[in-house]
């Protein structure tokens, strides 16, 4: 049966703090105390104005527990009832308005309990307000219930004194069995998701930011529930245990239980209608829609819930957005976006730059004798329409899979692959290098939008968008490996001969190089690419090498380019002289977004065990160290690969330095011209204007091509590339 207590009346309001948690010497006020931060001072009633709350029908357990203002108004505090201390600041005969609710200030038709406001509010119709520390000019209209526990902890993994550890909040992200989980935290970043859900047998690490998090917070009770300045929430039902910021907008929440919600004046966090949210922390400038449900979540600033969607014990990457679907047991980095009603995604580590297509069904279906798998997915992961995945799957940067059911785990180690199902003769298909030959327009616009629309405030970790960088050139660098090696077995197995492995690669090097017709007639398997006995066919695998090459290529002369640019006053020559000895390749990770050398994140991970690095805040001005570090870094990395692939130092070869920007002119050249027929395709295709009366209809609806701002910005961009090579080269 339900639990009923009975207390007196009298102790309506007070005893917050239980008394074996209040510590010695303090009253039960003294977090509240500190908390409240607005510099009111506050003073008795005057005879005269509780006369008028009386006469206006309001009621108080005792008055000499109703603080005020000086600029008190008691006018405009009508039919409520106080229990508890109560302070209210300046009350003025104003309205206020937000998005066409005009209310007056004041306090009306409610019930509060033990609570501060700040200057110049509006209460109206709160049916229970407790435990609360109102700021300035708040708007608080038609609300059930708004109320704070003593043991809240507002949505961060934490357990409060006397509490057990099984009701502390942990997220079980990357996989359902709980044994990737991660406690959740106000602040935390992807990077932070990341490396406390890798590692799991070090088990001093993993202790450690346990540590990290219970260290950022206390184990005091008596906390109370803030709402920031000019906060408006309207026409909702239950808050309870919601730390607020100042500018947020809630409206028509169902439920909103065990959550911070970051909100400032210049990124305000919007709750709409039907939401319920639960056990979860808001970032900044986060939007929340139409009938949402998060339980056991984190979203990171400037990202998006909307249209029912389903998200659970995941971790949402910033300036990303889920619409209409599922999203469980997930990490997802930044710019991340999945769509439509049907859409699913389990179990799964995203690396951003995604896009779920309607009907893809990541990881549901486990084929394993426990709900354990896991999927991980490089950068731009793009799974087309009603794709399904089994888990384990793993995936190299920038794959794009064609609709169809893949049968099988998959292991695609090619980047910028296209993977399809060939149904009739039972076979998968692999066709590496797919962006850059028949998609440009969408491969560069991924990289651009998203910076445009990184709206982070705070860019403690400094994201890679562009598609070449450390991980893909890595990527691309083990991919040309493997094409030598696949491409001189399919040569040798036509011809009946087994080979080894190095005699098989310099074969398959030397076809690959002179682009030999023979190729065409071979039939190139991937090995160990999929858990099947069927054949996985490598298409176009000479295209595929050319790209992989130059584009090796074009990354390090790039890279020179934007060191000259760091050295604005150095000629080409003195510019090669300062360029990095090569060495071997470094390894990198993906660190929630955040481009790291293998070797600084062990010696990270080394500094947190040694007890060097004690904290998050800590752990985030590494982020900012390295992000500094990042372009010297890249530079050096895209050096050695280019060493590596060529045999060339540049550091000590000025010529080579000044061959390679000069071939890296066409090259860009020819990005440019690929983003513009891949997007000019869509303009010649008769089944695309067959739905339109003529072509300036076409136009009217789609847009002009000469017009597309994404194009005439890259060609801007080839212009000036162009420029900068010629300018150095004639110095």
């Amino acid at each position: 049966m339900n639990l009923i207590r009975k207390s007196p009346i009298e102790a309506l309001g007070y005893g917050f703090i239980p008394e074996p948690n209040l510590p010695a010497g303090k009253n039960e006020y003294y977090l509240r105390d500190q908390q409240n931060k607005s510099g009111i001072t506050y003073r008795h009633l005057s005879a005269y104005e509780i006369e008028v709350l009386v006469r206006n029908r309001n009621q108080s357990d005792d008055w000499n527990k109703l603080l005020v203002s000086d600029a008190f108004n008691p006018e405009l505090v009508k039919n409520c009832k106080f229990f508890g201390l109560v302070r209210i600041g300046k009350l003025e005969p104003y309205c206020l308005e937000f998005n066409n609710l005009r209310m007056p200030v004041g306090l009306y038709n409610s019930t509060i309990i033990s609570s501060d406001f700040g200057n110049n509010v509006v209460v109206d119709n709160v049916n229970y307000l407790s435990h609360y520390i109102i700021g300035n000019e708040v708007m608080l209209v038609n609300i059930n219930e708004l109320a704070t526990t003593n043991h809240s902890k507002f949505g961060n993994g934490i357990i409060k004194e006397g509490e057990d550890e099984k009701v502390r909040i942990w997220l079980e992200v990357c996989n359902e069995n709980g044994g990737r989980r991660i406690l959740p935290f106000d602040g935390m970043l992807p990077g932070d998701a990341y490396l406390w859900s890798r590692y799991r047998d070090d088990i001093a690490l993993q202790k450690k930011f346990v540590e990290f998090t219970d260290r950022r917070y206390d184990e005091l009770r008596g906390y109370y529930g803030m709402i920031g300045d000019r906060t408006v929430i309207k026409n909702s039902r239950i808050l309870k245990d919601v730390q607020i910021g100042e500018d947020a907008y809630i409206k028509g929440a169902n439920k909103i239980k065990n959550v911070t919600i970051n909100s400032s004046s210049d990124a305000h966090t919007q709750v709409g209608e039907g939401c319920e949210l639960v056990n979860g922390i808001i970032g900044v400038g986060c939007r929340i829609f139409y009938g949402v449900k998060a339980v056991r979540f984190v979203m990171a600033s400037h990202s998006q819930l909307k249209y029912g969607a389903r998200l659970i014990n995941s971790y949402l990457g910033n300036n990303a957005t889920i619409s209409c679907c599922e999203v469980l047991n997930s990490l997802i980095y930044p710019a991340h976006e999945q769509h439509h009603n049907n859409s699913f995604l389990c179990a799964a580590l995203v690396m951003g730059q995604s896009n779920m297509a309607a009907g893809a069904t990541i990881g549901s279906n486990h084929n394993s004798r426990s709900a354990d798998g896991e999927l991980i997915a490089g950068r731009g992961f793009w799974p087309g329409l009603c794709v399904s995945l089994k888990h384990n799957s793993r995936f190299a940067s920038f794959t794009i899979l064609a609709k169809g059911d893949y049968p099988a785990e998959l292991n695609i180690e090619l980047p910028f692959s296209l993977v399809s199902n060939d149904v009739s003769k039972d076979e998968l298909h692999v066709m590496p290098a797919y962006w850059f030959q028949y998609n440009m327009y969408a491969l560069a616009r991924n990289s651009w939008k998203y910076v445009d629309r990184d709206n982070r405030i705070d860019k403690a970790q400094q994201i890679e968008y562009e598609y070449l960088a450390p991980d893909t050139a890595n990527e691309i660098l083990k991919g040309i490996a493997i094409l030598e090696k696949i491409t001189g077995e399919a040569f040798y197995r036509k011809e009946g001969k087994p080979v080894s492995e190095a005699v098989a690669r310099k074969k398959g090097k030397v076809l690959l190089r002179q682009q030999d017709p023979v190729i065409e007639g071979l039939e190139i398997r991937l090995e160990n690419a999929e858990n099947s006995q069927r054949p996985v066919v490598v298409l176009k695998a000479a295209m595929a090498y050319r790209w992989y090459v130059d584009l090796l290529e074009y990354y390090a002369a790039r890279e020179i380019l934007a060191f000259c640019e760091r050295f604005p006053d150095l000629n080409l020559s003195r510019i090669a002289r300062k360029l990095p000895e090569a060495a071997k390749p470094r390894e990198w990770d993906n660190i929630g977004g955040q481009l790291m050398e293998k070797d600084t994140v062990r010696a990270i991970l080394q500094q947190i065990k040694k007890g060097q690095l004690r904290s998050w805040k800590e752990l985030h001005n590494i982020y900012r160290s390295q992000s500094s570090l990042y372009a010297d870094q890249k530079l050096a990395h895209a050096l050695s690969i280019y060493k590596s692939t060529s045999g060339v130092n540049l550091s000590s070869d000025i010529k080579a330095v000044r061959q390679l920007l000069e071939k890296s002119v066409t090259f860009r050249k020819e990005l440019a011209d690929r983003i513009h027929e891949s997007r000019a395709k869509d303009y010649q295709n008769p089944f695309r204007a067959m739905v339109y009366g003529s072509d300036d209809e076409l136009i009217k609806v789609v847009g002009d091509l000469r017009s597309n701002t994404f194009i005439q910005e890259n060609q801007k961009a080839f212009r000036k590339y162009q420029k900068q090579v010629t300018a150095l080269l004639e110095d």
